[in-house]
């Protein structure tokens, strides 16, 4: 009996600690979908009337799926440090709620990812065009700050981009709707590996959650 309480006494340890970690992890995605947001390249294409909805739309799941990984982190510890059954199994439905989520979020960003491109291609396409309809002004300032965060100029060739608004750095210019196709597939590919570090997470939360509930049940019938 020593001998398996100081067994449950470790997996409960294991799992405080991994409900901590989970925690700060939650804290972190946060952070990174707001800074993806807010500090990333696509955060110049939210400044006008139009944005990348689609793109903001998966980096709002991910600030949700952050929160809710903070709380199940919460009552995760709560419910290792009471040995409650009832609060682990609710602990191990919530993962199994976040890893379902993660999945389905990974097969909708992957499928959506053209769409995503297509999407944030067309507002810079328009503000191009107004551009070249009417020179000047707010329109001048706009497409600016797409070259400037893109470090890119115009979309076709090299005579059509010398009246262009472009940064001064730049020596090579390149084609701004191949650099938002990068952008965005380097965007999504790190929120793929974020999504799948959660969802790995969530499996090891599920078994821990389970092993101890398992165990505190077998040490209760033994009493």
């Amino acid at each position: 009996m020593g001998t398996g309480r100081w067994g449950m006494r470790c997996i409960k340890i294991l799992l405080f600690i991994f409900n901590l970690t989970f925690w700060l992890a939650g804290l972190a995605v946060i952070a990174f979908a707001l800074w993806l947001r807010f500090g990333g390249v696509m955060a110049d294409f939210a400044s006008d009337k139009k944005s990348p909805e689609y793109f903001f739309m998966g980096l709002y799941v991910l600030v949700g799926t952050g929160a809710v990984m903070t709380t199940v982190g919460f009552f995760g510890c709560c419910g290792a440090a009471r040995e409650s059954q009832y609060l682990l199994g609710a602990f191990f439905a919530c993962l199994l709620v976040i890893f379902a989520a993660e999945v389905t979020a990974g097969v909708f960003a992957f499928l959506g990812k053209k769409v995503a491109i297509q999407e944030a291609q067309r507002i810079y396409e328009d503000t191009y065009d107004d551009y070249m309809k009417n020179p000047g002004g707010k329109v001048n300032r706009t497409i600016y700050r797409y070259h400037l965060a893109l470090q890119c100029c115009g979309k076709d060739n090299v005579e059509q981009q010398m009246g262009l608004p472009c940064p001064e750095n730049i020596q090579m210019p390149k084609n701004c709707l191949v650099e938002i196709q990068n952008v965005i597939d380097a965007d999504l590919h790190l929120v793929g590996i974020v999504g799948i570090a959660i969802a790995g997470t969530a499996i090891f939360g599920m078994i821990f959650s389970m092993v101890l509930c398992c165990a505190i049940r077998n040490t209760r019938d033994m009493i």
